[in-house]
C-alpha cells in the first residue's frame, strides 16, 4: 500500500446511504480497511483523524433491519483494494 493511496482516502466514509459520509463512487470502486494491523470486512463506517471503525454484528439487525454495529477505537488505515 503506497502512502498515496491513503492520502487519497477520506478521513470518514460510510456505507450506509442515508450518511453524509456516504460515496457512491469510492465504495464502488472498493474500499479495504485495516484495523489495527488486521483486514476488515465487516466495516460499516470508520474515521481516521478520530481512530474508530463501526463494524458490523454479524447478520444481526435492529429493528428498522439497519445492521448492528460494535464501535472499536485504534489505528485505521484505508485504502482502495484495486491499488497496491
Amino acid at each position: 500500500m503506497s502512502e498515496a493511496a491513503t492520502e487519497a482516502m477520506p478521513d470518514r466514509l460510510s456505507t450506509d446511504p442515508r450518511s453524509p459520509f456516504y460515496n457512491e463512487e469510492l465504495l464502488g470502486r472498493g474500499v479495504g480497511i485495516r484495523f489495527k494491523g488486521e483486514e476488515k470486512t465487516n466495516v460499516e463506517e470508520y474515521c481516521v483523524s478520530e481512530g474508530w471503525v463501526r463494524l458490523a454484528l454479524g447478520s444481526k439487525v435492529d429493528r428498522h433491519g439497519r445492521p448492528l454495529t460494535i464501535k472499536l477505537t485504534g489505528p485505521v488505515e484505508p485504502y482502495l483494494r484495486g491499488e497496491g
